[in-house]
Formats: C-alpha cells, structure tokens, sequence
C-alpha cells in the first residue's frame, strides 16, 4: 500500500509517559470523570461541567486504564487492508501518536485554537490520529469524503472559512483547481509519502515532532467539529458540534444501542464523511474502551466483508441497510461468524424481508437505530428488546421524542407528523449548537418548544416509532398520503428487484402518482420491462395497501445517490416534475 510505510513508524515509536488530567476542576475531584458520570450528565442527572475534552477526559483516561492493567489488551484501533497491511495502535500507542500530530498541527502548520480544519482523508489511520489531534488543540474539524469534487470542496472551503485542509493524494488536484478562490485557506497539509509544491508532508513533519504537548482544556460548549449535511435538497449547511454533545453526548448509544463493552471489537462501516463514522467509530466506542476495526476498502465488497467477519473477532457490526441488502444474496451459511454477536443499522429504514433473511440465514438479529447529523441517535431497538418489523425503535434518552403537527401540537398514537425532540424546559447539549451563519435555517428547526427533524414519521401505543419519508418525500395522490419506504419495502420483496427509489410523478386526475425507479437483479435483466412492470405492480397490490402500488415504474442502472449512500430522491423527483 502506497502509505503503509508510515505506519511502521507509528507502530514502533517509543512512547513518553503522560500525565493526563487527574481531577475535573468542575467537581474539585481528585479522580477522572467516570463512564456513570457521563452517562449521569448525558441524562441530565448531573450538571454539565464547565469544561470538557474527550482527548484527555476520555482516551488518556484509557490509557492510564492500560498501564494499571484495568482495561484488556485489546487494541484501541485495529485497521487493515486488501494488501495485508495491518495497524494497531493501544489507547497509550493513540495518545503518544496523537500529541505528535497535535504538535503538527500547532507548531508546523501555525493553528490556532478555533481554527477550523477541513479533514478529507479515506479510512487510514491518520484520519483517526488528526481528529483526536485536533481535540488535543482546540481545533474545530470539518470531516469530507475523498469523492467531494471540485464544486464540492470550494463550495465547503468558502463557507467554512477553513484556515487548513488535511487531504491524501486522490483529492489534491481537485483542492489546486480550487484553491485560489479560497482566500481564508492558508495551509495545505498532505497525508502521502510523495511531497508535492505548495503542500506541507504530514509524515515528513510527523517524524520530526515531539510527543510532549499539553491538551487545552477546552469548554464543554466549545465548537469541536462541523459536519456538512448531505444535501438531498439544497446546499449542505454546516452543523456545528460542541465538545460535549458528542463527546458526552455519545454516552448513552455506546453503553446501551452498540451494547459495547471494553473486550468488544465493533465494525462500523462507513465513510469517513459522514457523522455514523464519527459516532460509531470513534466517540461511541472510545467512550467504552473498546476496539475500533476498520477495514479500507476501495469499494465496496460483500465477499470481502463476510471473509472479515469469519476472519477477525469482530463482536458487533454496524452498517446501512444497503450492507445487509447486498449481504443477504450471498449463501451466508458458509461462514461461521464466531465472535459476531449484535448488529445494527441506520442512516435509512431497514426492510423487513431482509431482517428476516439475515436472522434466518445467521441466527443474529438487526437492530435498527434512528438519528441525524445534527442529534445523533434519536430512537433505536436495543438489544433484547422485541423487534417490531418496519420500526426504527423507541426513544432514545434523554430525547423526549414526540409526532407532532403542523402547529406544534403532539399527536396521539398511530396518527402520522413531524417526529420531533422536545427542548422544553431546556435544549439537551447533545444537539447541535447551529447550522453555522445560518440562522433562519437554524431557526426554522424549531417549533412551538420542538427541534423537528424533518422527517415524517408514526409512534405506536408501544412508544415504537415508524419512518414514513422526508417530509419532503410524502406523496400525496388522490388525498392518499404515501411514504416511499413503504413502497420500496414491498418492491425489494420481489426477486427481480435489487433497489428502488420511490417519487411523485405529475397526473392529471390525481395531482401526482407513485413512481418506482427500480434497478433490477442480475437473473432479470433480460426480462420483458412490460411484463415485469405489471408483475410489479400486482407484487405491491398484495403487498401492501393497494392505493400505493406505482402506477409508473422506470427501469435503471443506478439510482443517484449523496456521498454517504442515501438516495437523492429529490433529483427524480426534480427530474419527474421538470425542475432538473
């Protein structure tokens, strides 16, 4: 592998003994805040400290946890690749590294406190190091996927006002066609073992830096990281995180949705883009002490990805429903996943067919889990609880999760509205703090008391609440209201169906229909598309409520889709209504 060279160094740099925080000057104790201290202020049992930082509170506290032999030996991070290559690094491994990298970015690039740092990096190690680097240094980081064009990086560049970009090779030419409009940009710093004009070597400077450096202590309320919206409508705003709203705030779906536990090993697979990957890969499972296992793939591959699982002693695994659609067409039932013990889901609702293939061919369950960039997770299953087909769960503490109206009204069970958080009598610091230099679409969140998220959704007598689409998404034909999902569950019932995308369609007579945009499976591509259109149909009539059926059904190769895997429904739905 092209930079696998420096993590020889990484692994076998010597360590210096650090100190790390031994009290939090909030409660005048001579002891680190303990894991039942942060769940404890994550639901509101005790009062949020005053300051907080999940590099020193959280990791170094791992560490020290190593060296008096409280925590096991198991890694902290565990990375490989196709090639063979393999990281790991321990807590005390992490923390060392992670100073060298703070040092980095302080002394050698000249950051400062506040300044905000654009981290477009793939699945390596590094992008794991220069995030904990940046929590190190008080810097807010900004993560990016490798596949941003161009547009895409200007756009994010200007808004942000970034003083720096941490890029690897893939993405340079597209941040030199930029840079130039991009007047608050003043360091370029490039995760490569080749050097390039105008770019700063992080390895280079790596091996240089000391391992000494003192962590700021940053405010719990701080600014820690902005995360860009995917954009299925509109430009991407910037949601703003604090130092505790996912460093505390992550608490609760550590312990209690991932069921982590120190000895544990979790897969979660996503693109560093994306905030799953921050949740799930790094502040949810850190906060437990547990294994992070990270396996770069270039694309996506389900030989690949059930080799692992038979391979490595991975407990718990993490994916979008699209992992386990793919997964479930292969014969699972040659592998033997030996230490696989809970998996989970999120980022779009889960079909039930292929909860059902998966436990039937595994013998394991999915646990589904919903949440946004701008809260993290919202409502899940958690692990013994019943699962309700077609439900993402029940409230996740300390949200107070409501279905409410138009006018901020809550509305009684089984009635569908805007699933939305109550902030009264005060907004839980795990929210985010803004969409930053936005504060009409900050406002606009907010309704009568409520954060609504923008999703239509149903809550059961049971508390169990059911998506039902962007409120954007909702069709209504004939005064019939139609959520897509419901659609494109019964469609990816039907053999020939491999993924599908459900939109409004303009109609005379009915305002709008239902139209299904279906890729088909390898065996029916060949098929009569009349034919098959009218047998998928007829599938959907017995499948569900027959007024949903798609009265247009299109044929594609590929269905659009954002960075992190969501389908861009409002592109066909643009397209279909002529506003592309």
């Amino acid at each position: 592998m092209k930079i696998f060279s420096c993590y020889q160094t990484f692994r076998f740099i010597r360590l210096t003994k650090h100190p790390g925080r031994r009290f939090h000057k909030d409660y005048q104790l001579q002891v680190p805040l303990t894991l039942d201290d942060l769940e404890a202020i994550m639901l509101c049992e005790r009062p949020l400290p005053k300051s907080f930082n999940f590099a020193a509170d959280v990791l170094d506290q791992w560490s020290q946890k190593e060296k008096t032999g409280e925590r096991p030996a198991n890694p902290a991070l565990w990375w490989v690749n196709s090639q063979g290559n393999e990281v790991k690094w321990s807590f005390r491994e992490l923390g060392s590294l992670s100073r060298k990298a703070a040092n980095v970015l302080t002394k050698s690039c000249g950051l400062e406190r506040g300044d905000r740092v654009a981290m477009i990096l793939p699945r390596i190690p590094e992008w794991w190091l220069l995030n904990v680097a940046c929590m190190r240094t008080g810097l807010v980081f900004m993560p990016g996927t490798t596949q941003l064009t161009a547009k895409d990086l200007l756009y994010r560049l200007r808004a942000s006002k970034a003083k720096c970009i941490v890029a690897s090779d893939e993405v340079v030419p597209a941040v030199e066609s930029v840079v130039s409009e991009c007047p608050d940009l003043k360091t370029k710093l490039l995760v490569s073992p080749h050097s390039r004009n105008g770019w700063l070597s992080f390895q280079e400077l790596f091996q240089n830096a000391s391992t000494e450096h003192s962590c700021v202590e940053t405010g719990s309320q701080e600014s820690m990281a902005i995360f860009f919206t995917s954009g299925t409508s509109g430009s991407p705003k910037m949601a703003q995180h604090s130092q505790s709203s996912l460093g505390i705030g992550s608490a609760h779906c550590g312990r209690h949705w991932f069921d982590l536990k120190s000895s544990d090993t979790i897969w979660n697979i996503s693109d560093t883009g994306w905030i799953k990957a921050s949740l799930g890969s790094l502040f949810s499972p850190w906060l437990m002490g547990s294994c992070v296992f990270v396996h770069r793939m270039a694309q996506f591959n389900t030989d690949t990805v059930l080799d692992v699982l038979a391979t490595y002693p991975i407990t718990t695994l993490c994916g979008p429903p699209t992992v386990y659609r793919m997964l479930v067409q292969k014969d699972l039932r040659r592998y033997k996943f030996k230490s696989l013990k809970h998996c989970l889901t999120g980022g779009e609702p889960l079909n039930s067919e292929v909860l059902e293939q998966w436990r039937a061919q595994t013998g394991l369950n999915v646990y589904e889990g919903y949440g946004q960039t701008e809260v993290g997770i919202i409502c899940g299953t958690y692990k013994g609880q019943e699962i309700k087909p077609g439900s993402m769960g029940i409230r996740a503490p300390p949200h107070d999760v409501q279905i409410i109206d138009e006018n901020g009204d809550v509305l009684p069970p089984g009635k569908e509205g805007d699933i939305s958080i109550r902030l009264t009598p005060t907004r839980h610091f795990s929210l985010f703090s803004e969409y930053v230099d936005n504060p009409e679409k900050t406002a606009a969140t907010i309704r009568r008391g409520f954060y609504v998220t923008g999703d239509r959704g149903v809550m059961d007598s049971d508390g169990y609440f059911r998506f039902v689409g962007r409120a954007d998404d909702v069709i209504i034909s004939a005064g019939y209201r139609i959520g897509p999902f419901e659609v494109e569950s019964a469609l990816i019932e039907h053999p020939a169906v491999a993924e599908s995308a459900v939109v409004s369609s303009p109609d005379p007579i009915r305002g709008e229909v239902v139209k299904a945009f279906v890729v088909l499976s390898a065996p029916f591509k060949s098929s009569n598309p009349e034919q098959l259109t009218l047998e998928l149909q007829d599938h959907v009539k017995k499948s569900t409520a027959p007024y949903k059926y798609p009265r247009k059904v299109e044929f594609v190769q590929e269905l659009p889709k954002t960075v992190t895997g969501k389908i861009k429904r409002n592109v066909l739905r643009d397209h279909e209504w002529g506003r592309a």
